[in-house]
């Protein structure tokens, strides 16, 4: 088991953020203190929601409360998403090296979130560049889908080649693991969608069946379960496996159920005993 540190946004209805993020990680056997960015009725993209951004200042001053319980040294893991402000981004990466003074063994994972291949970049435009500058540098797993790759590393990322270039130019910028999402090349069936991990041991893809829709919160789970994986044996390519197989399966039964949210406690004992259904192939 280990404490995982997990600084995302949270919704009262439905699962992003936290709010896919924090299950998954319990039932595959972690702590995981949860330490929430906003507090929304419901994810923007319903179009209207309710529910306040929580102030930087507050934020910090949660992560001081749990510093001063003497717990920075037993956080194994720290894990976010969407940054919605520099100031957000200024307390993690404070708090990142804080906890690594206390405990140089813990991993951060950054999800950096900007955009999508089909919505483009979505975040405010001092965002990404404080990625590149600040908050990717600190990180030492990241878990960009292809699109924002391609948009972090400032490189047209069109085929496998030029993933692999934009991957190797990610690494660096500091980290040492990186996981691609979304992933589509000239060669990918139209009915398939890949995922690929690098770090300093090896490079690996796994392709699933891509299923006809897309639901918010699901790279949220990518990355807790790739995180969560990761920290048991250090092992990406084990952690690709894993969180291929459970997050295919977690979609497949929202698909199957017809919701327009994710069926993250439904789908829990995929997350728990994935079926390692797809082969993880090196390249």
């Amino acid at each position: 088991m280990s404490n995982i540190l997990s600084i995302q946004s949270a919704v009262a209805y439905g699962h992003v953020g936290n709010s896919a993020a924090v299950f998954p990680l319990q039932r595959i056997g972690h702590e995981v203190w949860p330490v929430n960015t906003v507090n929304y009725s419901n994810h923007t993209g319903y179009g209207a929601w309710g529910g306040p951004i929580i102030p930087a200042d507050d934020v910090a001053a949660v992560l001081s409360g749990i510093r001063d319980r003497g717990a920075f040294p037993l956080i194994d893991g720290i894990l976010t998403g969407y940054q919605a402000s520099p100031e957000i981004a200024d307390v993690i990466v404070g708090t990142v090296r804080d906890i690594k003074a206390e405990n140089p063994d813990a991993i951060y994972t950054c999800d950096p979130v900007m955009g999508s291949a089909t919505s483009g970049c979505f975040v405010a435009d001092s965002i990404p560049p404080l990625f590149r500058s600040t908050i990717v540098p600190a990180a030492d797993i990241i878990t960009p889908n292809q699109f924002e790759l391609g948009y972090l590393t400032e490189r047209d990322v069109t085929d496998l080649d030029s993933t692999l270039a934009a991957v190797d130019a990610a690494r660096e910028m500091g980290p040492s693991t990186v996981l691609v999402t979304s992933v589509k090349r000239p060669e990918t069936p139209e009915d398939a969608i890949e995922m690929i991990a690098v770090d300093d041991h090896g490079k690996w893809i796994v392709r699933t069946p891509r299923l006809p829709f897309k639901r918010n919160g699901s790279g949220d789970v990518t990355a807790a379960l790739f995180t969560g994986h990761y920290l048991r044996g250090r092992d990406a390519k084990d952690a690709l496996a894993k969180t291929a197989s459970s997050v295919f399966d977690l979609l497949r039964v929202t698909l199957e159920a017809d919701s327009q949210e994710l069926k993250l406690v439904e789908a829990q004992d995929y997350y728990a005993n994935p079926q390692l259904q797809f082969e993880v192939e090196a390249l």
